[in-house]
């Protein structure tokens, strides 16, 4: 359920300000007809930390109501407090989504045995399969692979996103969490060497507007295929990189705009639209990937 391309999808705002739920089926059916392998619905992609829970629980519900099947739904139910975490669980366990990925808190930099606890606590009030996800470069705190391992232990936490770019960690991640935890990858630029050297796929921003290009590339690479994958994976580089020119999704989004797939590229403060000086930056490596 939890392997290929699967898209940490933005969250479209209107002019106003107020989530846009139309461009929002928009996306949606954008990534079924490109073959995604799955959607996260307000991960931090989705800026699920300016979002309120009421809208945050509503995102997710219309994601699910427009993929009406054809594509499995992941709900972002990361925060800083534990307590917010499990209410999120709580509110989307029967909302037909297939899992959780859930962000190592940020700011709070807890110790290894406070991230054991806090990812133990909110597995125990949720019957869904949780993923675990470390991108310390944002939190500013790192999941060590020995605290993995002591997760992968509990049933129902059955995946990692690691968005380190550390390729030496899948090989540890593997030793300590067994031959069934998935991995996932959260780093496009070396996501396919994940794949390679044993990874399950990528949750991925560069997904957001080179669907069919990911999901063409991680088919590929499932059927060994990796010489062709490389050849899709080398024109994308530069929206791999360049996406994040400024702080992700500010770039995805203004390219999303470009591409009409969004009404309204903004977002909601404290970040800001794309500046003049990065447009051609991110302009250019979408001519680069040929989507634009």
């Amino acid at each position: 359920m939890f392997s290929g391309s699967i898209v940490a999808l933005i969250t479209p705002f209107t002019q106003d300000g107020e989530v846009d739920y139309v461009s929002l089926k928009k996306l949606v059916d954008y990534h079924c007809a490109a073959g995604s392998d799955g959607i996260v619905a307000v991960g931090t992609t989705g800026e699920c930390p300016t979002l309120t829970i009421e809208e945050h629980v509503k995102v997710v519900h219309k994601t699910v109501e427009f993929a009406e099947g054809r594509i499995p739904v992941i709900a972002g139910t990361g925060a800083n407090a534990t307590h917010e975490c499990v209410t999120f669980s709580r509110l989307l366990n029967n909302s037909g989504v297939v899992g959780c990925l859930s962000v190592t808190p940020y700011y709070n930099k807890p110790t290894q045995e406070g991230l054991y606890q806090h990812y133990k606590a909110i597995a125990a009030e949720c019957d869904l399969p949780q993923i675990l996800y470390n991108v310390p470069g944002r939190t500013g705190v790192d999941l060590q692979p020995e605290t993995v391992g002591r997760l992968a232990e509990i049933e129902n936490i059955v995946a990692l996103k690691d968005a380190t770019g550390d390729l030496s960690r899948i090989a540890k991640h593997r030793e300590l969490c067994g031959k069934d935890f998935i991995l996932l990858s959260g780093d496009d630029a070396t996501g396919l060497d994940f794949v390679r050297l044993g990874g399950q796929g990528v949750i991925s921003v560069t997904n957001n507007i080179a669907a069919e290009d990911m999901a063409t590339m991680f088919r590929l690479a499932k059927e060994g295929r990796y010489e062709e994958a490389e050849i899709i994976n080398q024109r994308l580089m530069s929206l791999h990189k360049n996406l994040f020119v400024e702080s992700s999704p500010i770039p995805v989004k203004w390219a999303a705009h470009k591409m009409g797939l969004i009404e309204f590229g903004g977002l909601r403060l404290p970040l800001t639209d794309l500046s003049a000086s990065a447009e051609p930056i991110v302009a250019q490596a979408m001519k680069d990937a040929s989507i634009y």
